[in-house]
């Protein structure tokens, strides 16, 4: 190289260093530096491609690239393959090399696009920060076939110090991304603790947490989803600006599930591809319109409770690598949403223990002052009908007497039963067990059958033992048998508990209950607690069945 040649290269690469200086806005910074290459070099046109950590590559800036390619909004730059991509996904393309054509231009000149300013050939230049390979430069001018290997050397130190001050821009918006993540955590977070105190359940917090997901960050995806018995639950899904209020087992795609279980199974952050978040956003929000979506994150969240645990997916429209921002302040949400739950699950059994104690002195109260009243009651009648034995004169009182007793007896027995209601014993060894030894203990023979597998929610459990309990009794007092049977089968979505018997029934009907029924408006009255329904089937002569049906992923009133 000449020494003009050598005093022009230098004056091109401080040229080029100051121009890297002037500003932080990357795309406006590209233009202007790729401007500033061609009118130093005499060269006309040049894009710049930056490539993924996955392949993908987006065509981030141009400087008077032909009509041809400039069609449909740059469509050609943006999508489809060639030579110089090619080389760069092989690992082949390590310094600045002559390109022999472009297959984008002749695609341009075959589909007669337009005007292609008479350009057949450029020069591929591979954009590096140190170690780091982040993108393509491609430089041309009208009938130029070939660059020396001076050019070519010009171009590749230039592209050294674009590739250095893209990474320095990547660092820098990280950086501000990172503080503006974490800004908006604190109020996420003092939003998210109000909404605890505020939900009752955890299906309204999962909905209320995802929904301050879409006011407080900028993903145009996030769901909360539950793995449950290898299928996932979707507890709530924000997709920009719109909020799927759901909680339902749903059939996702086995990369979904997969995903999930990586990410639960690593406990960490995880990658997504576009084609897996898109299926897991797709299955998630399937009434909501849903953008397309390049790339995205899995979070998982952790239970304290075993055999439950959780993820956090958010999606990203544009295809970019993602920052280490967005891991670290997703890890934090994380955190913050298991925290949450498990201070509501607390809250939840807090309650449950005050109504459960509450039950249990009023069981105490009625057991030492009422249960020990008709107790003295019956053997006082026992008593004074005994002293009146062989008097006809006091025959009609003893029988009165004997009537009292018989009367005292049948309210002790009908006490002792709500005592037993009050404190159910006998949960623990589960609700069928329970309700088998209630009815023996009402002198009924009962017959059980279960079919499903799994826990039942200890609200629902209890809820449906206070069903089963009056189905019971009503089958003792007004059935007319002495056998009854009681079915429970467990699905992914609702419990159904039956409870039948072969007895008198009554006129034919089906679901109605009658208004005067006490017993029957209280079993309704709990399903309906419990965000399900009660049915009844009687026939005379036939019998009378009581359904109960409980959808496991609904929200519950508390009673």
């Amino acid at each position: 190289m000449s020494e003009e040649g050598r005093m022009q290269a230098m004056y091109t690469l401080k040229t080029i260093a100051e121009t890297l200086n002037t500003s932080n806005d990357l795309s406006m910074m590209l233009d202007t530096v790729i401007g500033k290459l061609l009118g130093l070099t005499g060269l006309t046109t040049g894009w710049l491609f930056l490539i993924g950590e996955r392949g993908e590559y987006s065509f981030i800036a141009d400087y008077d690239l032909p009509p041809a390619l400039q069609r449909q909004e740059k469509q050609p730059m943006r999508c489809g393959t060639c030579w110089c991509l090619n080389r760069f996904w092989d690992g082949r393309l390590d310094n600045a090399v002559n390109v022999l054509n472009c297959k984008r231009l002749e695609d341009a000149r075959e589909y007669q696009w337009g005007d292609t300013y008479d350009i057949t050939h450029h020069a591929t230049v591979p954009l590096r920060s140190g170690e780091k390979m982040l993108g393509l430069l491609n430089v041309a001018a009208p009938n130029k076939e070939h660059f020396s290997e001076s050019e070519l050397a010009l171009l590749q130190a230039v592209a050294y110090q674009i590739g250095s001050a893209i990474e320095r821009m990547r660092l820098y918006r990280a950086e501000q991304r990172r503080a503006d993540l974490f800004a908006k955590l604190g109020g996420f977070s003092s939003a998210l603790g109000l909404a605890v105190n505020e939900c009752k359940h955890l299906d309204s917090l999962a909905e209320t947490t995802v929904s301050l997901l879409g006011q407080h960050y900028d993903w145009p995806f996030a769901a909360l989803l539950k793995l449950r018995e290898d299928r996932l639950v979707v507890q709530a899904a924000h997709v920009v600006g719109a909020l799927q209020r759901r909680s339902l087992y749903e059939d996702f795609p086995s990369d979904g599930l997969n995903v999930v279980q990586r990410a639960i199974e690593l406990h960490r952050v995880t990658k997504l591809s576009a084609s897996e978040v898109q299926e897991i956003a797709t299955s998630s929000a399937r009434s909501l319109p849903v953008p397309v979506l390049s790339s995205g994150l899995a979070v998982p969240i952790l239970s304290i409770i075993p055999g439950e645990a959780g993820v956090l997916v958010v999606g990203y429209a544009q295809s970019s690598v993602l920052p280490q921002a967005d891991h670290e302040v997703l890890e934090a949400i994380a955190e913050h949403i298991t925290a949450s739950w498990e201070s509501l699950k607390l809250a939840e059994q807090r309650r449950e223990l005050a109504r459960l104690e509450e039950r249990n002195r009023l069981a105490r109260d009625l057991h030492d002052s009422v249960n020990q009243i008709l107790f003295s009651l019956s053997l006082t009648a026992k008593g004074a009908e005994s002293m009146m034995l062989g008097s006809a004169e006091l025959e009609p009182i003893r029988e009165a007497m004997k009537d009292v007793r018989s009367l005292s007896q049948e309210a002790l027995k009908e006490m002792r039963a709500l005592i037993m209601q009050l404190r159910p014993a006998g949960l623990e060894k589960g609700l069928m067990s329970a309700l088998q030894e209630y009815g023996a203990g009402q002198g009924l023979q009962v017959v059980v059958h279960r079919s499903g597998m799994g826990s039942l929610p200890r609200s629902v459990e209890d809820g449906l033992w206070r069903i089963g309990q009056e189905a019971l009794n009503n089958i003792r007092k007004h059935a007319g048998v002495n056998a009854a049977e009681i079915i429970l089968h467990l699905s992914d979505r609702e419990v159904t508990l039956s409870v039948s018997d072969r007895g008198k029934g009554g006129a034919k009907r089906r679901g109605a209950l009658p208004t005067s029924s006490l017993g029957l408006s209280i079993m309704k009255e709990r399903a309906q607690a419990l965000g399900g329904r009660l049915e009844i089937v009687s026939s005379a002569r036939k019998g009378t069945t009581v359904t109960v049906i409980v959808p496991l992923t609904s929200e519950t009133v508390e009673n």
